[in-house]
């Protein structure tokens, strides 16, 4: 004789499998923790969430409000920088650069003043390295190992075999303005301008388009400030040296 069925209980069916597992994700497998009430901002409020950085890159210093400058040399797009302004600055630069993890090519006549700079951080090639003009290899820069090529090669700086691309920023530093500088900044995606004469001044302004204002500061601009421009974008940047950096470079300078 067959066992009887037992009927199924008034109501609901046994729940599924794919609806046990799911009560079991709600409820933490049986784990509860802390509960908490829920948080919620306005609208209005999200605004105060905003950091003070912008991008991300290597901070190079303080705006005029205080708030931290910050260089983007790390991109996916060919990327052109034309610094006028003095060595201190530009090795600050690549210092910080290579901080980011950037490897850093240093093509250069001054050898010299690199070469200790080099050699005191005692990171080898694979974070700084210093060539002879027209020196640099191919880098084979990617997005997990980005570089910035530095070319300091005096007041008329030959092309270069290293250009830009993709995760490869080229920084050209000019000691002063020169001949080929208007072509270099029409070329440039950004360029800073430290403390130059007036002349230098009024040419500059002409070929970045800058108010009168801007033009009359640079002959006074103090050492370690730079202004920096891009399309119609300007900002002054005071770069101010770690103790670190003060031990390896000295205090900040416009001439060297």
């Amino acid at each position: 004789m067959s066992a009887p069925t037992l009927p199924t209980p008034s109501g609901d069916a046994a729940p599924s499998t794919a609806a046990r597992v799911r009560q079991q994700l709600r409820s933490g497998f049986g784990l509860l923790g802390p509960r908490h009430p829920r948080h919620s901002l306005t609208l209005e409020s999200l605004r105060e969430l905003a950091l003070p950085i912008g991008d991300d890159g290597v901070v190079i210093g303080v705006d005029a409000e205080g708030r931290p400058a910050v260089l983007g040399v790390n991109r996916p797009t060919p990327y052109d920088i034309v610094f006028i302004g003095g060595l201190w600055s530009a090795q600050v630069i690549a210092l910080r650069a290579a901080a980011t993890g950037a490897r850093v090519a240093v093509e250069t006549g001054r050898a010299e003043a690199w070469g200790q700079l080099v050699r005191a951080l005692g990171v080898g090639p694979s974070g700084m390295a210093v060539y002879d003009v027209g020196r640099v290899p191919p880098l084979g820069a990617s997005a997990g190992s980005p570089v910035l090529v530095v070319r300091d090669c005096g007041m008329r700086p030959p092309r270069g075999r290293v250009v830009s691309g993709p995760w490869q920023s080229v920084l050209t530093v000019l000691p002063y303005l020169s001949p080929v500088a208007p072509r270099l900044i029409r070329q440039a995606r950004l360029v800073g301008v430290q403390r130059v004469s007036p002349d230098e001044a009024t040419q500059i302004g002409r070929s970045l388009g800058l108010p009168s204002g801007d033009v009359g500061s640079l002959p006074s601009l103090a050492d370690g400030v730079t202004l920096w421009c891009a399309d119609r974008d300007r900002q002054y940047v005071m770069t101010q040296a770690t103790d670190a950096e003060t031990g390896l470079l000295g205090t900040a300078r416009r001439m060297d």
